[in-house]
């Protein structure tokens, strides 16, 4: 396939001079559904990454998987940073079902909080997997297999009972089918969708109704943004600034947000960075409503000459 000649979605100044670009497409959907705005290829295909966690965790749920608690529900739609929290709360959940570290599929990482992983360096300790930021998803997965009775060995194959309920509901909530599978950075299948399709999907969470496995994902993420994300991670902080609001990021430049009543928005970056992300995301979330004093912090971010700020990073007109 040909990459999407995008529209420039994010612009970086520096002392007055345009100094770089970010392409990409974004779209903003009402509390309906209904396309709103849209800008670049937003029908076109993409791999929406971690942004998916939030509807994947439903089919952990159907499955028959009953986490202990929400936090346990959280995490499992999070990309943690390895903190302590994280890390013991994945072990935890592995243990209720039997099971232990070896047995979770993602690769073994140091945490990608910094402080933390200053520590671990410190004490000489090496990479884990349930450090690695998709510990909480692989150990929900693995219990929601435990719960259905389906074998442990293998889950991570696409032709696996789980992966298939995964890819099926991927589709439904989108209303598109998955044009393409392909093995994710944590060993998982990850699912080609178009971001319309992805802002459809976590709008279908938060507009869903009280007992649902939906809205059971998106009151657990939105009541513990800490497990999502983890400690001054963007997504973490937007959520506690907007109530209400649902939000995940995945690598490669996408991001998806959805507030009940209002809509949704999802974006990807051509040039897959993560600078661009929140100042197109919150232009989006300024189409559905959400005051400018609460995406303020977001919206656009400083750019650094010698000792002070020289210029801006910001959404494109």
């Amino acid at each position: 396939m040909s990459f999407p000649d995008n529209p420039v979605l994010v612009e970086v100044h520096r002392s007055g001079f345009l100094e770089s670009v970010h392409r990409g497409s974004l779209v903003v959907l009402d509390a309906s559904g209904a396309v709103v705005h849209a800008v670049g290829a937003v029908d076109v295909p993409t791999l929406p990454r971690s942004s998916n966690k939030p509807v994947q965790a439903t089919a952990y749920l159907d499955a028959g998987w009953v986490p202990r608690s929400t936090e346990e529900l959280a995490i499992a739609a999070g990309s943690h940073s390895g903190e302590p929290g994280h890390v013991e709360l994945a072990l935890s959940m592995l243990a209720a079902a039997g099971l232990a570290e070896h047995d979770l599929g993602c690769p073994a990482a140091l945490p990608s909080d910094e402080r933390e992983k200053a520590t671990w360096l410190v004490e000489g300790r090496t990479p884990a997997r349930s450090a690695m930021n998709c510990s909480g998803k692989h150990a929900a997965m693995l219990s929601a297999c435990v719960a259905a009775g389906w074998p442990t060995q293998g889950y991570l194959d696409r032709a696996h009972p789980l992966q298939q309920a995964i890819e099926a509901r991927l589709g439904e909530a989108g209303g598109e089918p998955v044009s393409a599978v392909v093995v994710d950075g944590c060993g998982a299948p990850q699912h080609a969708l178009s971001v319309t399709a992805l802002a459809r999907g976590v709008l279908s969470l938060v507009q869903a109704e009280p007992g649902t496995a939906g809205r059971a994902v998106a009151d657990a993420v939105r009541a513990h943004p800490w497990l999502v994300a983890g400690t001054g991670k963007d997504d973490t902080l937007l959520m506690g600034a907007v109530p209400g609001l649902l939000v995940k990021g995945g690598a490669d430049g996408v991001h998806v947000a959805a507030l009940p009543g209002a809509g949704a928005v999802a974006l990807k970056l051509d040039d897959g960075g993560d600078r661009g992300r929140m100042p197109a995301l919150c232009a989006g979330l300024a189409r559905l409503g959400v005051p400018a004093q609460l995406l303020a912090p977001f919206a656009v971010l400083p750019v650094s000459g010698g000792d002070g700020v020289v210029g801006e990073v910001r959404a494109a007109v």
